[in-house]
């Protein structure tokens, strides 16, 4: 049976995206799709109104990560972290042979600016936080947190934008990153495969000093390529026709529609939480494309299976608070209409199950 993903990721993909992806197959050397990949990073320019420069690799985000550790840290790094993919992050540059200073905040709680106190000094080359803690449900302040970052200090500063990229405006050209990281299973609501990095000249400058960087997630090798309009290795063409069919679609919505559409599914999503068992992220901080819920005496395995049968799926519990939480997906092309729905069928299977 088919069902509606309400999930954390992969999302829900749309039949005329799934269908942008059956065009004729064309080499990844070739002027055809040499096209393709310059009409794909124009859009991403615009859609994210950044002027950084813009890698794709055949990867999940998680290999755009490591590629941030690679290229940027040479020795000590700072990993901020308030659930399990800031932990992710942390271990990445671990197993990369790195210092990882830890500063690790309470999960279900926003890292503050004043978290930062006392954690930066000269030899930290470069600072990792996840925007939105897919694990939690909190969406960080970015931007208080990059600013308190530098303000004595001048690290790389590197960010997860996961779920939070076409979910969540962060005004990305006001932070003035040196990487950001995505893929396209998100809120970009297409099937995965693909990781996009957006990065600065800076780090691209300092990869040049760094040694060990391999080759799959060589910055300057993938630069190399993306001047051309290449990929650095054989890239997911399907994968790219569908983000460039996608791009145009989220082109002709608008940003700010978009944006808003997700505030508004989550909210929905919220209202219904504090109604129930309540929400695990924090008043104010709450992510607007994933939801955390408090299970209370849910029976999540029997909830899912009733919501299966009505067409409907929704997301487990993550890392250490999987057990007593679980998670909602409003992200992509999913509607207002559709969230309301969900949570029609989630009363429905509740009731059925008392």
């Amino acid at each position: 049976m088919n069902h509606t993903l309400f999930t954390v990721g992969p999302v829900e993909v749309r039949k005329e995206v799934l269908e942008s992806m059956t065009k004729p197959m064309i080499t990844h050397r070739s002027k055809e799709y040499e096209q393709l990949q310059a009409n794909v990073v124009e859009k991403l320019h615009k859609t994210l109104d950044t002027d950084m420069n813009i890698m794709l690799s055949p990867a999940s985000a998680s290999g755009l990560l490591e590629a941030c550790v690679r290229n940027g840290v040479k020795s000590k790094m700072l990993g901020i972290s308030n659930g399990s993919f800031g932990d992710r992050w942390q271990g990445i540059g671990t197993e990369n042979g790195k210092d990882v200073k830890k500063l690790n905040g309470e999960w279900g709680k926003a890292i503050k600016p004043a978290d930062l106190e006392g954690q930066i000094s000269d030899d930290i080359e470069a600072v990792t936080l996840v925007a939105n803690e897919s694990s939690t449900g909190v969406l960080n302040p970015v931007r208080e947190i990059v600013e308190a970052v530098r303000q004595k200090h001048d690290p790389l500063m590197f960010v997860d934008g996961v779920t939070a990229i076409y979910g969540s405006d962060l005004r990305i050209k006001e932070l003035d990153l040196d990487a950001l990281v995505f893929g396209t299973q998100k809120a970009l609501a297409l099937p995965p495969g693909l990781a996009v990095i957006c990065c600065s000249d800076r780090l691209l400058e300092k990869a040049k000093t760094v040694p060990g960087r391999g080759y799959y997630f060589d910055l300057l090798q993938m630069k190399k390529m993306a001047d051309k309009n290449y990929s650095l290795t054989t890239p997911p063409v399907s994968l790219m026709y569908a983000l460039d069919f996608q791009l145009e679609r989220i082109l002709k919505e608008g940003m700010a529609a978009r944006y808003r559409r997700h505030q508004e599914m989550a909210e929905e999503v919220h209202k219904w939480a504090m109604a129930h068992h309540g929400l695990f992220a924090e008043p104010g901080y709450m992510s607007h494309t994933i939801t955390v819920l408090n299970r209370g005496d849910i029976d999540f395995s029997k909830l899912n299976k009733g919501l299966k049968e009505r067409g409907c799926e929704i997301s487990n519990g993550y890392g250490n608070i999987k057990e007593t939480t679980f998670r909602i997906g409003h992200m992509g092309d999913l509607t207002v209409a559709e969230i309301r729905e969900l949570l029609k069928r989630m009363d429905e299977v509740l009731e059925a199950m008392k």
